[in-house]
């Protein structure tokens, strides 16, 4: 037993500090790759996870690579092996160096969630030093994390066993030795975020008045690691954001939408530990978030107030749904924090976000209402799925014709591109319009060309 918790496997002491990495946080800026030469020839790519790929024994996943500079295909992919692969993820390694792909098996044979790690100069599954480059955790997960050493990922994971402690754990992932080095208790743990620094992990689970902190410095020591903060201000919280120097973290209440009361901000002192609450400001709705500058902007989908009630009245562009999404813009640098904006977006559990040139602000949700509308005399057409691009400038809100989950955002560096994959489709759309590019993926002919199967998740890698 180390720190008094039961069942803690132990991790060496000297544990390196962290990074966030996790599927709130899509971003695409950084370094170049460690090397510039890679087997498709391509020095500026993004690679989409296909987990339908066609192939001579059937679908299977991979990653499809892309030249970014001009939307090309490669011929080249990248086998993941094994057959289809359920829905997952990917997460870029601090370095660029590998790219994390995770695969949540949802069915009733398989309760594992696999992690492949692709080393991204050689485009190739591998582990870091040798080894298959494949990690199996206890169960599903939903959310990871890797740190700045490039050879340690933290992972929640909600049926995750530790000792006699109820179910739900934050596993610490060793992925040089493609194993896991410690699990540390966090009841019903869904979401991991890190601070700037490195120094904590912020942990969310089942407990709807309480957010656990971990302390890597500790862990493997015979302290407990977890802080656990707990106030009546918390309301069901299941995300944070955190200001760049590190000093504040803003956790999002779900509220109403998580079976809770109300939805808010609590705005935390990470200056003190354990931290003491700055502010709390009510919202509609908050499950993911985004600080661009002093904005911080927050979705969610608040239930109407009574069963069946119309929550897109007023919604512009005019929708015939009945259930919408609601974004707000926060100012957080005044104390407390001010709403400043707000608009109606495409309702479902929103846990995309990422902000495009010109200020355009893509936002991705799962299992929203998707609406497929046509009149007769084609005067009243729709189409509505769970992507909605707000313009941070403006604060008008196009909600592009597609249906399905939106399950990746890649904005591409330099460029007026955002790599969208929406209804397991792959399509780049244009920030000056808010609408397709004319020139959708063309292959190295110039032709027109699709990606077959089903497109889950895009990463700019270079």
């Amino acid at each position: 037993m180390f720190f008094g918790v039961p069942g803690l496997k132990k991790i060496a002491a000297g544990t390196v500090l962290l990074i966030t990495a996790s599927l709130a946080l899509l971003s695409c800026g950084g370094s170049s790759s460690p090397n510039t030469h890679h087997t498709s020839g391509l020095k500026f790519r993004a690679f989409v996870f296909n987990t339908l790929s066609p192939g001579a024994l059937g679908p299977a996943p991979v990653l499809n690579i892309i030249d970014a500079t001009q939307d090309v295909l490669s011929l080249d992919s990248i086998s993941l092996g094994g057959s289809a692969a359920p829905p997952g993820a990917l997460v870029l390694f601090p370095d660029k160096a590998f790219t994390l792909v995770f695969s949540v098996n949802n069915s009733s044979l398989a309760t594992n969630s696999n992690i492949t790690l692709v080393n991204n100069a050689r485009e190739g599954v591998a582990g870091l030093s040798g080894g298959t480059g494949t990690v199996t955790l206890p169960d599903v997960t939903q959310s990871i994390a890797v740190a700045p050493d490039n050879s340690t990922a933290y992972s929640a994971v909600p049926n995750g066993t530790v000792g006699q402690n109820p179910p739900g754990a934050v596993e610490v992932l060793n992925l040089g030795a493609q194993s896991i080095a410690a699990s540390i208790p966090v009841t019903g743990a869904q979401s991991v975020v890190l601070s700037p620094n490195g120094n904590l992990v912020v942990a969310f689970g089942s407990s709807p008045d309480t957010v656990t902190l971990i302390s890597p410095a500790l862990i493997g020591t015979n302290n407990d690691p977890r802080t656990f903060v707990t106030s009546s201000s918390f309301d069901h919280p299941v995300w944070a954001v955190f200001s760049p120097d590190g000093t504040s973290a803003y956790v999002l209440n779900c509220g109403a939408e998580c079976g809770g009361t109300a939805a808010s901000i609590v705005a935390l002192d990470m200056t003190f530990n354990p931290p003491p609450i700055k502010w709390t400001l009510p919202v509609p709705a908050a499950t993911f978030g985004l600080l661009a500058g002093s904005s911080l902007f927050v979705a969610g989908t608040q239930p109407p107030s009574t069963p069946g009630g119309n929550t897109c009245a007023g919604a512009v562009p005019a929708t015939i749904a009945t259930s919408c999404g609601e974004l707000s813009v926060v100012n957080v640098n005044s104390n407390p924090g001010t709403i400043i904006g707000s608009a109606l977006i495409t309702d479902g559990y929103h846990n995309r976000m990422a902000l495009g040139a010109l200020g355009q602000l893509f936002i991705g949700s799962q299992n929203c209402t998707n609406i497929t509308a046509q009149t007769p005399d084609n005067t009243n057409n729709e189409v509505r799925g769970c992507l909605s691009i707000y313009n941070a400038t403006n604060s008008k809100v196009v909600v592009p014709p597609q249906n399905g989950d939106a399950t990746g955002i890649a904005p591409i560096t330099g460029r007026l591109a955002v790599y969208v994959c929406q209804g397991g489709t792959f399509q780049i759309y244009d920030t000056s319009t808010d609408q397709l590019q004319t020139q959708q993926l063309i292959d190295s002919f110039g032709n027109p060309i699709s990606i077959t199967g089903q497109a889950l998740d895009v990463r700019l890698v270079d």
